[in-house]
């Protein structure tokens, strides 16, 4: 019952934000190829449930190809565009097609870098065992401003632990988290320091 009703609460979300947004939507995108010219979107291959490649979907917030091969250039290619719209994670919008397909859920953990599946402990992989979310339980207990072990801890307890009502509390705690901005990025970086790096 609770993996239907979750799935009921995904469709409705999705379909009718992608409909009640699309003038925000064509606006930014056509804002974004004004300023920072073709892609408009960012696409990437990340691992979804039971580690199956999904394409993720967000705005492009960066000038140059998007990637992540450098991300300690990622302050100086971040736009003021780029950092407008990942403030109040309005970047993040296009994954309601990815929720919409069935590739995501609204809720659920981050899907993250193929990279990282290597360094995952046994008990950290159990991660995908859900499909990933927009937003999660670690998003909404720290997000980018806790330690990777903290944040993989927090997952798999939703894991253990998910409900629908449980779903409903977390977007009710996200859009807090969104109005006030906490947790965007982690102390002293721009973005999330990528996980598996030296010293790990």
């Amino acid at each position: 019952m609770n993996a239907f009703c979750k799935r009921a609460l995904d469709v409705t979300i999705a379909s009718a934000g992608l409909i009640l947004i699309s003038p925000f939507l064509l606006i930014t995108a056509f804002v974004i190829r004004v300023t920072m010219g073709s892609p408009v979107f960012f696409r990437q291959v990340r691992p979804g449930y039971k580690t199956r490649p999904l394409t993720v979907i967000k705005f492009r917030t960066m000038m140059g190809d998007g990637s992540r091969a450098d991300p300690a250039s990622d302050g100086v290619r971040l736009t003021r565009l780029g950092t407008f719209l990942r403030r109040f994670s309005l970047d993040e919008l296009p994954q309601l097609w990815n929720v919409l397909t069935g590739q995501m859920s609204l809720v659920g953990p981050r899907p993250l870098l193929t990279e990282y599946l290597q360094y995952y402990t046994p008990e950290q992989a159990r991660r995908h065992d859900v499909k990933p979310g927009i937003t999660g339980w670690a998003q909404v207990n720290g997000r980018n401003d806790v330690s990777w072990e903290r944040k993989f801890a927090l997952d798999v307890w939703y894991v253990d632990h998910w409900s629908f009502w449980l779903d409903i509390r977390i977007l009710i705690l996200t859009s807090w988290k969104v109005l006030t901005r906490e947790g965007i990025s982690q102390r002293g970086h721009v973005t999330a320091e990528k996980f598996g790096a030296p010293g790990r």
